[in-house]
């Protein structure tokens, strides 16, 4: 049985002692900020806040219970989509687009400014995958392509326990093939060179298409050991090994006729370190675990230990790199990537705080002050912020309304700790249909602040599927992707970002590559991202970074949004094209499938979040194909189930069966999942169903999906982990 948690009364908050002690001893050390003097702001602020908060969450229930009513009067009727528009401009939906304007944040660090390039969105409970992420600002690409299906296992090409020449041998052409791309010599080619290339008098022997996209280089014992380019703001440092000793360290070069062991790209421009949908942080516990780590990356100390392949492995922050410039001057560039910390939204409270009345207090107001109060730390070291900035990303938004409610939460949070106006800079995360349709007002809500703002097509499609619930039943799953309203949502996102001055100025992002695995077919698809005049997308390892980054060297993605930006806007009716099946006749066997689809999705990741408070991990699909999940695929996939059940596509009876199938075949892939060897014994759920709380859970998330707030996946789930936690 957990231990009950322990409270110290301060003003009129309760506080976990756990949570009390670490920003007490830890947050508040170092830095001028008393403790009464905290306390009390946010004693203040929570008092003035937590009413708005709530008068918020009110207005969303009543606007889904005003759509809901919309729908059911014209049921079986041909939505008309004039009428639709009209109908929710009058309940407040909608609201009048004010005059064009231009967005006024200031002190933005170049990373999101002026360089585009791949962004990893990472748990911030799992300090081992938080170094890695922020030491991706630079990988290799030689092991990038070695360990990938980029290069085939074939004629001799396998990856193999040990080295393979003959794999190294194609790493290299196909490094050399891109050396030519990205940075072409005037006479010559990388791949026909015979002797290493020389720095005299601070310059290369080497003649180049474009001079200057040499910047810099390095020597060791006064031979040359890199070399520094630059291609689209993005760097790409070549190493050389002269040492001699390359046979056992670095096979490739011994490979090489001029030395090349290694080929470092720019790759994680920035890192979305995450408090929300990527971890299971249900108490105070939990919370000050992510806490922790936060801590330790704004004051560049975050550290870990442990074993791989019975090897005992060290890890910390890398630092910066070192280059001498083409004029002998010394200079450095940034070894870590830019750390964005994403809180969590307006919905979910947290018991780590107790109000006067005893109610819980909003996690997301929780978040903004520790969060923040964590940079001040990083405002004296500037190791992660230049420019002294603080990022805070914000999802599940709905409409300018909660925006400039984020802005005031911001405000106070800034008062209390005394930093400038504005120093806290916003992402918007466009992912609710509320913040789609009226983006642009959102923006001007937080116009002094806004950073960045991006599409998500899980968690987009599972508000649309929640918002439309009553209309009919929605298309399959798979077919979401080519539906009409999923084009224009991701066209309207660039443009309004582009209209509001993001361009050299803010990051507009794309979503996630959810296949770590497939890294060859997220080199065919993923290039698109750029190509749309996204700054940056979300990609799930450093190696997938380092690979990404090439689309990166591909396309200016500047010069594609002067382009975009004289294209026709999207038209709002598109956005609001609800993708319901107009004459559902799927067979059994085709719905079948989409429900055992779903379900095995829904139930890989919830036994992992209840079971082992995992909140994102690689979990096998139905064809045994690893994805990302993360709450926002479990919301998609639950809110699909539930409208189908509501609509009488499939019965509860059959949805149950096909749970219990799945559990099964989950089990089966978690007990021989090696990644379950980190956390506690797995506990199967089949053969156990009813006392399996991950089962009920998943259950829950499906039969009483259409009464869950915005079709959220979080009340259940916190609740179920929570009962979990106290056995």
């Amino acid at each position: 049985m957990k231990k009950k948690e322990q409270y110290v009364k301060i003003k009129n908050l309760s506080v976990s002692k756990v949570l009390f002690d670490f920003i007490n001893n830890k947050l508040l050390k170092g830095i001028h900020m008393k403790r009464d003097k905290f306390w009390e702001g946010f004693d203040r602020a929570t008092n003035d806040l937590v009413p708005i908060n709530k008068k918020l969450l009110e207005t969303r229930e009543k606007l889904q219970k005003s759509i809901d009513t919309f729908h059911l009067e014209r049921k079986n009727k041909k939505l008309d989509l004039n009428t639709y528009k009209k109908f929710l401009n009058k309940i407040g939906y909608l609201k009048k687009p004010g005059p064009n304007f231009k967005i006024k944040t200031n002190n933005v660090d170049n990373e999101i400014s002026s360089i585009c390039g791949p962004q990893l969105v990472c748990p911030i409970s799992n300090s081992r995958f938080l170094l890695n992420a922020a030491n991706a600002r630079w990988v290799s690409l030689y092991d990038s392509l070695y360990g990938t299906d980029i290069i085939p296992e074939t004629k001799g090409a396998l990856k193999g326990k040990t080295y393979n020449p003959i794999r190294g041998k194609k790493v290299i052409e196909y490094a050399r093939h891109l050396l030519d791309k990205y940075i072409p010599l005037k006479n010559n080619s990388w791949k026909e060179l015979e002797n290493i290339p020389e720095i005299i008098d601070n310059k290369l022997n080497l003649k180049l298409k474009k001079p200057n996209q040499f910047v810099g280089y390095n020597k060791k014992s006064n031979k040359l050991s890199s070399l520094l380019f630059v291609n689209n703001n993005l760097h790409i440092d070549i190493l050389f090994d002269q040492s001699g000793s390359m046979e056992i360290n670095n096979p490739e070069g011994n490979q090489d006729k001029i030395k090349i062991h290694d080929i470092f790209l720019e790759s994680a421009i920035s890192t979305i370190c995450d408090h929300e949908d990527s971890v299971a942080a249900v108490d105070a516990e939990d919370k000050v675990l992510g806490y922790q780590n936060w801590l330790g990356l704004m004051q560049g100390n975050l550290k870990v230990k442990f074993l791989k392949n019975g090897k005992k492995i060290f890890r910390k922050l890398n630092k910066d790199r070192n280059y001498i410039s083409t004029k002998g001057k010394k200079f450095k560039l940034h070894g870590r990537s830019l750390l964005l910390n994403r809180n969590v939204g307006h919905l979910m409270t947290n018991p780590a705080i107790l109000l006067k009345d005893g109610s819980e207090c909003p996690e997301g107001i929780l978040d903004a002050f520790v969060t923040t109060l964590a940079c001040l730390h990083d405002i004296k070291l500037k190791g992660n912020s230049r420019t002294g900035s603080i990022y805070i990303v914000k999802p599940k938004m709905h409409g300018p309304e909660e925006c400039a409610f984020t802005d005031l939460i911001f405000q106070k949070v800034e008062k209390v700790l005394n930093l400038k106006r504005n120093q806290i800079l916003c992402g918007i995360m466009d992912e609710e249909r509320r913040t789609t349709v009226n983006l642009k007002e959102c923006i001007r809500a937080l116009k002094k602040r806004v950073f960045f703002i991006n599409t998500g097509f899980l968690d987009r499609t599972g508000d649309e599927i929640h918002t439309s619930m009553e209309i009919g039943p929605m298309i399959l799953k798979g077919d979401m992707k080519s539906s009409k309203w999923i084009a224009a949502y991701e066209n309207n996102n660039v443009d309004v970002g582009i209209s509001c001055g993001f361009s050299g100025k803010a990051q507009i992002g794309k979503g996630m590559w959810a296949m770590p695995d497939l890294m060859k077919e997220m080199m065919k698809q993923k290039i698109t991202h750029p190509l749309a005049g996204a700054n940056c997308a979300w990609v799930p390892s450093p190696t997938a970074a380092s690979l990404h980054a090439l689309h990166y060297h591909d396309v200016n993605v500047f010069k594609k949004q002067k382009e975009l930006s004289k294209r026709k806007p999207t038209e709002l009716l598109d956005i609001l094209n609800i993708p319901v099946a107009k004459k559902p006749n799927w067979s059994i066997e085709k719905i079948d499938q989409e429900l055992k689809n779903n379900a095995q999705g829904i139930l890989g990741y919830v036994v992992r979040w209840i079971d082992q408070s995992v909140g994102c991990s690689k979990v096998p699909d139905i064809n045994g194909i690893g994805l990302m999940e993360d709450r926002a695929t479990c919301r998609i996939s639950s809110q699909h189930i539930a409208n189908w059940l509501h609509h009488g596509i499939c019965s509860k009876k059959q949805v149950l069966e096909i749970m219990k199938k799945m559990a099964k075949i989950v089990d089966g892939q978690n007990l021989k999942d090696i990644t379950m060897k980190d956390q506690s014994p797995y506990k199967p759920m089949s053969g156990n169903f009813d006392k399996s709380i991950a089962f009920r859970a998943a259950c829950d998330l499906v039969f009483h999906g259409k009464f869950q707030p915005s079709g959220y996946t979080e009340p259940l789930l916190h609740f179920n982990r929570l009962i979990k936690k106290s056995i």
